[in-house]
């Protein structure tokens, strides 16, 4: 009894194993994905998407945006506004008590005519502030005649794709080189901080974060370099991501002609914060967001600035009185957990289900799920990441419920033992082909010696050579014992003369990209002596191949400087001897490998010899040395 548990717990580890290695292998390759940006693009994409889809919340009364349109343009008759008639607008405004008033429009010279009574609006009205633009290449100066804390600046930052997620609230001066750490507000921070003063409530340091700012207990969420799907990002200065005001009227919008009719309610402006700007589409002062879509623009998927300056002051005053969620992130370390999660899921799915339509529908719920989830904590203010639990998911759950349980359950002893004998076969394959691809990228990556575009071209070769895995595992459903594929891709027919198919590694092999040694090969020599068909079954044509691979393979990822290598067959009274030598630098360490086993296990299945060892002065020897009879050969067949 305890020996039947026993061997049953053994099978399920064996089980697990094998089906562990190719959903393991998947998460890092994914994972490396992310973290080199790959992913970064369809991470922003769901992010904008799952915004757009948030229950609608209703028009913020605190904020109320004052826009010149095409329509107004034309009753004044020119474009710049003239300063008269911006000094008419501020002024009939204050009027009704408002508490901040943001002016988002650039008044560094003067436009006549009246600006002398734009000039004096300035001088008067102490909740006013204007704006400037200090980042390259285009500065432009405020208005002189406002003072340093009635200035804010209106730049914005677009990501890599033309869109615009996040704000910068703080930076220091990048004009200025007799003061470069003046700090610099913006117009959001700048007019929610008038507002949250007269509240009694002034801006402070932050406590958890020393490095953001906080209204009261309200701490900004600053923007660090991988916040959510962002990979690397620039955070200099206090940048947030923006939690746009969710619903189709997000705040109420005016037109200058209808604050001149002076039919509207006195009430919509007192002690609210008042934002002025341009709402017309001549003026170019349209952004890029998929998340919201502007009252005034026709064009699909930009806002005005005003516009987006109403959702940062909106974000910050909200939290400050609503509790109103930043849209917070987790830590990389607890990203990277999640991520694993979703890629162990799908193994567990497998085991459970041994079924492959009833492992497709458990896939296909628990993806649904995820998004589910995720969508929730957007809700909630929380970005995690999307993209790479839903690719490992879909991979590790479609693929292996074709590769490794599924197999392992069916009726017949036969059957068990093909499953077992093509994921052996797989498993050698991912080692020679996608691992030493992805050891190269993982080098590369340590060392920060490659660039972005060749570590890409690397990952995109070890994703076309997994797809090839599952091209050879169906090809090893209907010939499972006739072919070999090797980790450059190139399947053999191994009913062809041993001596032919130890040629075709050898070339293949040695016309790897992504073995870099190789490159300086400047002699390549080789040599088989034929085999007679009788000394070999196909089983063990197919581990010769593989030690001959892998040993030009430790070539080319060890022997630094490489300029010759060596590979023969030799047949000597009943013997034969394949080595493989090189003038390389050697290998540092002779350490106990999958490599070194595969190598092992070859010699150990053919009853001969294997050993690796340094050559006098410099260089690697490694060789197999077995006898050629046919008793092995037809013990083997017997016991088939």
């Amino acid at each position: 009894m305890v020996s039947k548990i026993r061997k049953k717990i053994n099978t399920e580890i064996a089980i697990w194993r094998q089906a562990a290695v190719p959903g393991i292998a998947v998460i890092i390759i994914v994972v490396i994905l992310r973290l080199i940006g790959s992913l970064q693009f369809f991470e922003w994409i769901a992010l904008d998407t799952f915004l757009r889809l948030r229950p609608g919340e209703p028009t913020d009364d605190k904020v109320v945006v004052v826009g010149i349109n095409e329509e107004d343009i034309r009753s004044i008759g020119r474009y710049p506004i003239p300063d008269g008639e911006i000094a008419e607008l501020i002024q009939t405004i204050e009027e009704y008590q408002p508490i901040a008033i943001g002016l988002d429009i650039v008044r560094d010279i003067p436009i006549e005519p009246d600006h002398a009574k734009l000039t004096k609006v300035f001088q008067q009205h102490k909740n006013l502030i204007g704006i400037e633009k200090i980042l390259p290449p285009d500065q432009i100066p405020p208005p002189p005649e406002l003072p340093k804390q009635q200035v804010g600046f209106s730049d914005m930052i677009a990501d890599q794709d033309g869109q615009y997620r996040r704000y910068l609230l703080w930076t220091t001066s990048p004009q200025n080189p007799q003061n470069p750490d003046e700090d610099k507000y913006s117009l959001s921070l700048r007019v929610a901080q008038a507002y949250l003063s007269a509240q009694g409530i002034n801006i402070e340091t932050g406590i958890s974060d020393p490095n953001t700012i906080r209204f009261d207990t309200t701490e900004i969420t600053r923007f660090l370099p991988n916040s959510g799907g962002y990979i690397r990002g620039n955070d200099s200065g206090l940048k947030i991501l923006v939690n746009f005001r969710s619903g189709k009227q997000p705040f109420t919008i005016v037109s200058l002609k209808d604050i001149q009719s002076g039919q509207l309610d006195p009430k919509l402006f007192h002690k609210r914060i008042v934002l002025i700007g341009i709402t017309a589409q001549s003026v170019p002062d349209l952004f890029n967001t998929s998340v919201v879509a502007g009252s005034y623009a026709k064009i699909n998927g930009q806002i005005y600035g005003v516009e987006f300056h109403a959702h940062v002051i909106s974000q910050i005053i909200n939290g400050v009185f609503n509790n109103r969620a930043f849209l917070n992130v987790w830590h990389d370390k607890w990203e990277n957990l999640w991520i694993i999660i979703w890629g162990i899921i799908p193994i567990i799915i497998a085991r459970i289900t041994q079924s492959i339509w009833k492992n497709i529908l458990a896939v296909g719920a628990t993806s649904l799920a995820l998004i589910g989830i995720t969508y929730l904590l957007i809700v909630w203010g929380w970005w995690v990441s999307l993209v790479p639990g839903l690719l490992i998911l879909v991979i590790n759950g479609l693929g292996l419920s074709a590769f490794a349980f599924y197999q392992h359950d069916q009726g017949l002893k036969s059957q068990i033992k093909e499953r077992q004998r093509t994921i052996k076969h797989t498993f050698d394959l991912i080692h020679a082909g996608p691992l030493q691809t992805l050891a190269h990228v993982l080098k590369h990556l340590r060392s920060q010696d490659a660039p972005q575009e060749q570590l890409l071209l690397q990952l995109e070769k070890l994703n076309h050579e997994i797809r090839e895995i599952g091209e050879y595992l169906n090809l090893e459903a209907l010939t499972p014992e006739e072919s070999i594929r090797l980790g450059s891709g190139l399947k053999l027919e191994l009913k062809r003369p041993i001596h032919e198919l130890f040629y075709q590694v050898y070339t293949s092999t040695l016309e790897r990209d992504d073995l870099e040694y190789l490159k300086t090969l400047k002699v390549k020599i080789r040599a088989f002596d034929p085999i007679d068909d009788k000394y070999l079954i196909l089983e063990q044509r197919q581990e010769l191949c593989l030690f001959l691979e892998e040993a030009l393979c430790n070539v080319g990822k060890h022997a630094k400087g490489v300029k010759r290598v060596e590979a023969t067959g030799k047949e000597n009274q009943g013997w034969y001897t394949l080595s493989i030598k090189d003038n390389g630098s050697g290998m540092s360490s002779f350490s106990e490998s999958k490599g070194t086993q595969l190598l092992k296990n070859v010699a150990k299945s053919l009853g001969g010899d294997f050993r690796r060892e340094s050559l006098f002065t410099k260089g690697t020897l490694c060789e197999l040395t077995w006898q050629l009879t046919g008793r092995k050969s037809r013990r083997n067949q017997i016991k088939k």
